[in-house]
């Protein structure tokens, strides 16, 4: 088979010179004189000490003796700007060489101003958007002392029981890529040593979101073609980016933890990228390696993580307390504790955190303005999927004299914000039934009777007030869904249907006969095909943060259309899991005819039903495809056009269509495309996403889409492992989602 090899820079110079971090060809020739100079003067204790990080109890007067004595480099979960600024006052004043101080937080989705959790944003589609709410987190954290946040996480999420989807970008490499890419730029601003930068920490290196069965720190097996193909990309695009660090996963890869990966940590990540941050564990993860039974105790968990590359350990000490000994026996050398220490100042340098290391106690506070607050209203508008609308019962107009607002979500402040806001404040949250309230109380009558205390709630004794609002009502709005603490780190579920009597709720008010709205705020994709066939319209929120409520409030009444598109795919039911759009075909593709469960006769033949791939009981698609998402308005496809149908690997295809808005409503479009490789030395997904673009449309109106696609990005790791584009035929598609479209082919001689 013909094939064009696209080999990195570091693979051709890999016999010539080394892309490790002894390199000194690369970086700011300045800061790695400094960083040199420094570390020429430091002890053993104080290189370790600038590999370990702590998370300070309340008692600081201990944190700050073990600071004098050199043995902390970092803190993190400290966000007191007068605390901050008392310990960086040790280690500037204090230590022999005034080492300051590098602060980390988790700052996931928005510091004080909370958009839309991670998985919410990437419905949004919109790079731009999010690398503005990234910069917006920055801008808060690091005005109250925060220089580092472990954000984005960027692993591909393919399976809804696992709690961190939440925190993921979906299941798509390329979506993931793009917007992983633009949070990094968002959170580090165009130069790091901006007072409002702060460093990003893709996370978590490598394959953490393929854990089996959805079950949090569970294993993985993940081949290194798929690796390659499938995981990596994303990290390699925040390298690109300029990534400041990066953080190793819970999780063990074949038998391997990522905390003691060399191969990950040091092949990949070094020598191939030429990464020049500094690498830090996950909570603990180096002594979990004892756990995980990849290390006897700690001592021989601190060797190999140091020896695989990891720079900075969170919080387990083994460093601290081994590395003496594991030098003294030579089970690791000095010059692997002096790259570590190189690749920690560095991003203190670039940092500018040796000129400034305070923070401004005395400054304008920059919390909750109003500009934050409207881009996070804008985020959160924008992040918002309509899953369905028969007979166009949204929005909502000015017939409607009287709204039912039940449900467990209308009015829980704390739950909108989501996962992972440590810092976020529900007093600032504005809900859906407060918005609704202050912006349509005087225009409509708005009866609230919640019906359930809570998502988990199974007491329904409520339920019989929501069914007389909803029979005194014009129509019925039901927010359901998730609370907020059941998603994110350690909270998989095995089932996820909605939780408590929420689907019982439903079902009352919709035998009322009134039209239902159900609007759902949640972690993750749930199985809610039953509450959407009871239901007139569907609108999905992964939970939207502190303006959730407006963003609703003005999506239901048209003064906001939504655009948003599923990041993720939706099953039907838990047993499809995980399911994803991008799958590889089998020998035996389903064919859309075969006979299903409830059809099947009695004593059937055994071949009689259809020998494909798909179950008997819920078929071979999901509820919902990755990149589906309706619009008040409507949009036609046509005119598919290709600028070549034969090409070489070094060619430029340039792909357009035209898009009409149909329908009475001006309306933004993700227009989506895909490709299809039909054959290669190993088999090739049915579908990738290759590109995506945001078109806004008035009513009536046609615009031309245009993409270009360079053939080297059809590139992957073949049989042989080498990453090229292989000869052959084509299929592509220009499409609202990930199940139809517009089709041609072209073919790469």
């Amino acid at each position: 088979m013909k094939t064009v090899k696209i080999l990195s820079a570091c693979l051709f110079l890999v016999f010539w010179t080394s892309c490790t971090q002894e390199s000194k060809t690369k970086g700011d020739p300045t800061i790695e004189q400094k960083v040199e100079a420094l570390l020429s003067q430091m002890t053993l204790e104080e290189k370790v000490g600038q590999m370990n990080q702590i998370s300070p109890s309340s008692d600081l007067t201990e944190v700050a003796e073990l600071i004098k004595k050199g043995e902390v480099g970092s803190v993190l979960n400290l966000v007191d700007p007068k605390a901050i600024n008392a310990l960086q006052q040790v280690a500037m004043e204090e230590t022999r060489l005034k080492i300051p101080l590098i602060v980390g937080r988790d700052v996931i989705h928005g510091f004080k101003t909370i958009f839309p959790i991670p998985l919410g944003q990437a419905a949004s589609f919109n790079p731009e958007l999010v690398e503005e709410g990234a910069h917006i987190a920055a801008i808060e954290a690091s005005s109250q002392g925060v220089h580092w946040t472990f954000a984005p996480m960027i692993d591909i999420a393919r399976d809804a029981r696992w709690g961190r989807i939440a925190e993921s970008l979906g299941e798509d490499t390329y979506l993931t890529s793009t917007l992983g890419a633009a949070m990094v730029r968002g959170f580090q601003g165009k130069d790091l040593s901006d007072p409002t930068s702060i460093a990003a920490c893709p996370k978590h290196f490598v394959g953490y979101g393929a854990a089996e069965s959805g079950k949090d720190y569970n294993s993985t097996f993940i081949p290194e073609r798929t690796l390659r193909n499938v995981y990596l990309p994303s990290f390699k695009a925040a390298v690109d980016a300029g990534a400041a660090t990066f953080m190793t996963s819970f999780n063990d890869n074949d038998g391997v933890p990522s905390t003691g990966n060399q191969f990950i940590l040091k092949e990949v990540l070094r020598k191939e990228w030429n990464f020049n941050g500094f690498v830090v564990s996950d909570w603990a993860s180096v002594t979990e390696m004892i756990a995980h039974g990849f290390a006897k105790d700690g001592k021989e968990a601190a060797m190999k993580a140091i020896n695989a590359g990891v720079d900075m350990e969170m919080v387990s000490y083994s460093y601290v307390t081994y590395v003496k000994e594991l030098l003294d026996e030579k089970k690791i050398t000095m010059q692997t504790i002096d790259n570590a220490v190189r690749n920690i100042l560095r991003i203190k340098m670039r940092l500018g955190l040796f000129e400034n290391p305070y923070v401004d106690v005395d400054a304008p506070s920059v919390l909750y303005t109003a500009e934050h607050l409207q881009k996070a209203k804008e985020a959160a508008i924008e992040s918002a999927i309509l899953l369905k609308n028969d007979n166009g019962t949204l929005p909502l107009n000015e017939t409607i004299r009287t709204i039912a607002v039940v449900g467990p979500l209308a009015d829980a402040p704390h739950d909108q914000l989501g996962t992972w806001i440590f810092d976020g404040d529900k007093n600032y949250t504005q809900t859906p039934l407060k918005a609704l309230q202050k912006e349509y109380g005087d225009k409509v009558r708005i009866l609230y009777a919640p019906g359930l205390a809570y998502s988990r709630d199974v007491k329904t004794d409520g339920i019989a007030a929501a069914v007389q609002a909803a029979r005194n009502a014009d129509v019925v709005l039901a927010f359901v869904g998730e609370e907020s603490i059941l998603s994110g780190e350690a909270h998989s579920l095995a089932d996820l249907n909605l939780q408590g009597a929420q689907s019982e709720l439903i079902a009352a008010v919709a035998k009322t006969g009134k039209p239902v709205v159900t609007i759902v705020m949640a972690g993750r994709p749930l199985t809610i095909g039953r509450d959407a066939d009871v239901s007139q319209a569907v609108l999905f929120n992964f939970h939207p943060g502190t303006m959730g409520g407006p963003a609703i409030a003005d999506l239901l009444f048209g003064k906001a259309v939504p655009s948003g598109k599923l990041p993720v795919t939706f099953p039907k039911m838990v047993g499809q899991l995980p399911i994803y759009y991008s799958h590889n075909n089998t020998g035996r593709p389903y064919q859309g005819n075969e006979t299903m469960l409830a059809d099947i006769p009695l004593e059937a033949g055994q071949t009689s039903l259809g020998n494909t791939s798909f179950h008997l009981d819920a078929g071979a698609y999901p509820l919902y495809p990755f990149g589906y998402g309706l619009s008040y308005t409507t949009f036609s496809y046509a005119n598919l056009n290709l600028s070549s149908d034969k090409l070489k690997a070094t060619d430029t295809l340039t792909v357009s269509a035209d898009i009409t808005n149909t329908g009475k409503y001006d309306g933004t479009e993700i227009v989506q495309l895909y490709v299809q490789d039909c054959f290669g030395s190993v088999t090739r997904p049915v579908k990738e996403l290759k590109d995506f673009t945001r078109i806004f449309l008035k009513s009536g109106e046609t615009k031309t889409v245009t993409f270009t696609l360079p053939i080297q990005k059809l590139a992957y790791y073949n049989i042989d492992m080498d990453y090229v584009v292989e000869a052959g035929d084509f299929n592509l598609w220009v499409s609202q989602d990930s199940q139809k479209g517009l089709k041609a082919s072209f073919v790469v001689e």
